[in-house]
């Protein structure tokens, strides 16, 4: 049942879906024909049980103009490295979504002790694992409490289904085919447990989750896939080998893509018609040029766009060809907070910055050592700040004259009920790329 009211006295909708087996019990309920721009709240009816009541929010009409929006980024929840206090604080932010960057899950254990909860399973492969495993992040209540108070937006990164794998290649090294039927298990279970359309169902390996909403005439969110599309990662560490940034001059030649064709060309399609004022692209990994070798010479992470710096040259020179309105990147993955500018030649930092990157760092996953991310600051003045040393996500208020970004990180993550402190803030002037510190 739908309703106006939080009561559930004004009913708008109500209707009988399907549960069934194959899809894990899960529905992917979709209404139209709703008022724009307003808060509606819902219940689930399972024979004599009820579900608690959640609350949604539809977008504003296209075009229409609106003055306000709030946002909460998250990425990184590894369930035995802490709780997920972080989306406690969430609910006292009037937000009006909540965008998923990845690694929702975690398809192995790792982390150093003593973790604070504990996979089943050392690592996970078949389809009934992958359920499994979102069952048991879904135990948390302060998680499932954050998806009844809003919408969500959700991306994938890597261990959705396996560590640092792109299309059909495993950082493992297994059989392709055989990490081709892994990974429709996983996308399956990801559709199912996730708030997906139900244009998203996949079909075996293939999900369809790049996307785009609008909000009124103030804001374009544009979701991108940096995993299912993307070319082999070159200079990949040995299978079973040591996990490390790499020099790898083959990158200065890189006919590879991290979106995949298709994408890239969908991609510049709604760069060319976008008109909003303030245009977010939310995706799993670092954009921003980091060399990872002091002084001379190079030295990359090639599992981000580092690793892929055609890919990421055309993305920055579709933004100047279209001139799209104030573009703002919305990463994840490192666990780390990071703020920094993309210039439109992102090894170049003479020439001018045509966009803004914030990297949320995790709601739970262990951090990055800090003495690492300072030496990405003092090599790369491209960053403005960065601290691994906190869990949290980044809060955004847009207006139509500035971004700003609150860094909010949590005093722990060992305990559910946690402090949080705004580590800093910075502000996106309209019409003015690159961060400001508040």
């Amino acid at each position: 049942v739908l309703a106006a009211d939080e009561r559930l006295e004004k009913v708008v909708r109500s209707g009988t879906a399907y549960a069934t087996p194959d899809w894990a019990y899960s529905i992917h309920v979709e209404l139209t024909r709703l008022e724009p721009g307003r808060p509606y709240w819902y219940r689930f009816t399972v024979g004599g049980a009820q579900s608690p009541i959640g609350r949604t929010h539809t977008a504003p009409a296209a075009g229409a103009p609106l003055d306000k929006l709030r946002i909460a980024v998250a990425s990184c929840q590894q369930y035995e490295h802490g709780y997920y206090g972080a989306y406690r604080h969430m609910l006292d932010d009037e937000l009006d979504f909540i965008v998923h960057l990845g690694d929702y899950i975690y398809e192995e254990s790792w982390g150093v002790p003593p973790l604070v909860r504990h996979h089943p399973q050392r690592e996970v492969y078949t389809l009934d694992d992958y359920r499994a495993q979102y069952a048991l992040y879904k135990q948390d209540p302060d998680l499932r409490a954050a998806h009844a108070a809003c919408p969500w937006f959700v991306t994938w990164d890597d261990h959705e289904v396996e560590n640092d794998y792109a299309a059909d290649n495993s950082v493992n090294g297994d059989d392709p085919a055989w990490f081709h039927e892994r990974r429709a298990a996983a996308y399956r279970a990801y559709y199912e447990h996730l708030p997906l359309p139900r244009s998203a169902v996949p079909f075996g390996a293939n999900l369809q989750l790049f996307t785009s909403a609008a909000f009124g005439d103030l804001a374009s969110l544009t979701l991108l896939d940096t995993r299912q599309y993307r070319s082999a990662r070159l200079c990949p560490p040995p299978p079973g080998g040591r996990k490390e940034p790499m020099r790898c001059p083959a990158l200065e030649n890189d006919p590879g893509s991290m979106l995949g064709a298709r994408q890239e060309a969908w991609l510049d399609s709604r760069l060319a018609i976008g008109r909003a004022k303030w245009n977010l692209l939310a995706q799993g990994v670092v954009m921003s040029h980091i060399d990872e070798q002091p002084g001379p010479g190079r030295r990359y992470w090639t599992d981000s766009w580092n690793g892929y710096p055609a890919s990421r040259q055309r993305l920055l020179d579709a933004l100047g060809r279209h001139g799209t309105p104030n573009p703002v990147v919305l990463s994840g993955d490192i666990h780390t907070f990071l703020v920094g500018g993309l210039n439109a030649k992102p090894d170049d930092l003479s020439t001018k910055v045509v966009a803004t990157e914030f990297v949320t760092t995790s709601i739970s996953s262990q951090g990055l050592a800090e003495a690492r991310v300072e030496a990405f600051r003092q090599e790369n003045p491209n960053l403005v700040y960065g601290t691994s040393a906190h869990r949290g996500y980044l809060r955004l208020a847009l207006t139509p004259r500035r971004l700003t970004t609150d860094l909010v990180a949590m005093e722990r993550t060992d305990t559910r009920d946690t402090a949080r402190s705004t580590l800093a803030s910075f502000v996106v002037e309209d019409g003015v790329a690159g961060p400001v510190q508040a």
